[in-house]
């Protein structure tokens, strides 16, 4: 007699039948429910997760603060649109976001539900402030999923595929690369040619770039590169965009993935982590830029949404209240030192360990010498560790790093746990 299926199996064969194939789901995973930095399946199984809804949930699941914030506020009103009425969570929160991004200079927010919602918003004000069409993104970047979001993505598959044509006026340059070599001179050189063959400066609206590439592969933007790339802009007129959607929030050590280099950009994209699980995105930005589209120009039926906006000052409020920025500093560096002890063991197959804070990924290659990329590896080492009881997930242009994204209040026995399965698996890929 043939064994009963499990209810995952029985959830998974209706999730073939009624979603499109299109919805990639990493792990033949159904969360059933879910607590900091742990998940538990329908079947009862404890998952450490370190994907965090993609890097959406840093501080936590479930975190007490977003949880008493968003109960609270549907005893009041769950939906009103902001287009129709305002209503207060929407003010404090930009209030709060100004003060955060802006510091003493006037700033203005808007607040959408994605952070594709987010970036093509960005544009939109960009283009609206300046009158001129161009922007210029990176290679590797990945900036969403509409037609405008994998335009301006700096890689083709899986997100192109066969959906154009694409929106024009739309440019890449080389993002830097210390690894495979694409230093900050290289990155900058690779700009200013884009000046002198495709689009001219004083056509250029907006340059848009991540602090840290996120589904690129982890790759951090030098210091120096951010400030030449901040007084580039302000020389063109050239509005800067940073795209914090992944890294803000403490993801990197600081509470947005700009801070570090000193500079300050005109416009700034927020989403994943501002609300803590709930959907909220934002665009931050110059007040005399942000005021440039005219009103109905800018806005959206769900857009700032006041359940997502009081999950949003919780999640402000546990940041500012609860040490999370250090706590997830130091927990980034116990988990760096454990990923690189295991590429010591394994120096031919990890060529990196790269990220700032807690956002770490490791390269996975071939060999050392030729850095080829090794998807199928990484891959494997994926579903070992989930067999691990760790769930990781893989970006890169080519697929073949995998990247952590731990909550930032995961505990050092829990990082310590991951650690000890992530070299399991990583072994038992070795073979």
């Amino acid at each position: 007699m043939n064994a009963p299926q499990r209810k995952t199996e029985l959830l998974l064969a209706e999730r073939a039948r009624h979603v499109p194939r299109g919805v990639a789901t990493a792990h033949p995973v159904v969360v059933e429910r879910a607590l900091g930095a742990e998940v538990w399946d329908v079947e009862g199984k404890r998952y450490l997760d370190f994907v965090g809804g993609i890097g959406v949930l840093n501080v936590g699941h479930n975190h007490p603060r977003v949880v008493e914030a968003v109960s609270r506020q549907l005893q009041k009103i769950s939906h009103a649109a902001f287009q129709v009425a305002a209503y207060e969570p929407y003010i404090d929160l930009a209030a709060r976001l100004n003060t955060l991004i802006g510091g003493d200079e006037d700033y203005k927010s808007i607040f959408l539900t994605t952070g594709a919602e987010a970036v093509e918003n960005a544009i939109k004000v960009a283009r609206g402030y300046t009158n001129r069409p161009g922007v210029i993104a990176f290679r590797g970047a990945f900036h969403g999923r509409t037609l405008l979001g994998v335009t301006l993505t700096g890689f083709s598959q899986p997100y192109k595929q066969n959906f154009g044509p694409f929106p024009t006026d739309i440019y890449h340059a080389a993002y830097p690369d210390l690894y495979r070599g694409i230093t900050t001179e290289k990155a900058l050189a690779s700009l200013e040619e884009v000046f002198a063959t495709a689009i001219a400066p004083d056509r250029v609206a907006a340059i848009i770039i991540e602090p840290v590439q996120g589904d690129g592969g982890f790759l951090p933007a030098p210091d120096d590169f951010l400030v030449a790339l901040r007084e580039i802009t302000t020389r063109h007129g050239i509005v800067l965009i940073c795209d914090e959607i992944q890294t803000g929030f403490g993801r990197t050590g600081d509470l947005f993935g700009f801070q570090r280099s000193g500079i300050k950009p005109d416009l700034v994209t927020v989403a994943k982590s501002l609300a803590g699980g709930l959907p909220l995105s934002g665009v931050v930005g110059r007040a005399a830029i942000m005021d440039a589209p005219t009103p109905g120009g800018l806005g959206g039926t769900y857009g700032g949404n006041a359940l997502a906006c009081a999950a949003a000052l919780g999640v402000l409020d546990a940041f500012a209240q609860d040490d999370i920025l250090r706590r997830g500093a130091a927990g980034g560096e116990r988990l760096r030192a454990g990923l690189e002890a295991l590429q010591r063991q394994h120096s031919d197959r990890i060529g990196e360990v790269r990220g700032r804070g807690s956002m770490l990924a490791i390269e996975i290659v071939t060999d050392a010498a030729s850095k080829r990329h090794d998807a199928d590896l990484a891959q494997v080492v994926i579903d070992k560790a989930r067999d691990e009881g760790l769930l990781v997930i893989k970006c890169g242009v080519h697929r073949n790093v995998i990247r952590f994204l731990a909550p930032l209040v995961t505990t050092d026995a829990q990082i310590d746990e991951a650690v000890a399965a992530f070299g399991r698996a990583f072994a038992a890929a070795m073979g």
